[in-house]
């Protein structure tokens, strides 16, 4: 596992990492597989999204202040309960396929940690695991070496 360190620069930001993470994935040394993010804090999270945009951006963290206002009231007494609920509604990990020893996202897109609770020092840690499925041709090959 790899930690990449992130620091928020305001009270809520969308922080793109892409190529932080891509570096990651190609020190990995890994061709084919997954590459699993995770962010371990309760007032972040982890957004998968068009990245060619930065109104894009934008309008999801105004979107996410209209359904969860900073202002509101709460029972949670540390001030930050708006964070806490909009880190769950974008989650905390997720997922992309490695092909060719490269982190496969879709041409616009980019990873972003999203900061609610800032600004901060972040962490994002990234798993990079090997696809374990063989091909037919691959395993028949393996056999016929196991039997020589």
């Amino acid at each position: 596992m790899e930690r990449i360190h992130v620091r928020t620069p305001s009270a809520q930001c969308l922080e793109e990492v892409t190529g932080q993470v891509a570096d990651a994935v190609r020190r990995s040394g890994v061709e084919e597989g997954v590459c699993h993010l995770f962010v371990p804090h309760t007032t972040a999270g982890l957004v998968i999204n068009e990245n060619a945009d930065p109104d894009v951006g934008r309008d999801l963290l105004e979107k996410l202040e209209a359904l969860v206002p900073s202002g509101a009231s709460y029972h949670h007494l540390e001030g930050n309960a708006h964070a806490h609920i909009k880190s769950i509604l974008v989650g905390q990990s997720a997922s992309a396929p490695v092909t060719a020893g490269r982190l496969a996202l879709g041409r616009w897109q980019g990873v972003f940690l999203a900061e609610f609770d800032g600004p901060r020092e972040r962490e994002l840690q990234v798993t990079v695991t090997a696809a374990g499925v063989r091909t037919r041709a691959e395993a028949a090959s393996k056999g016929r070496q196991a039997d020589s």
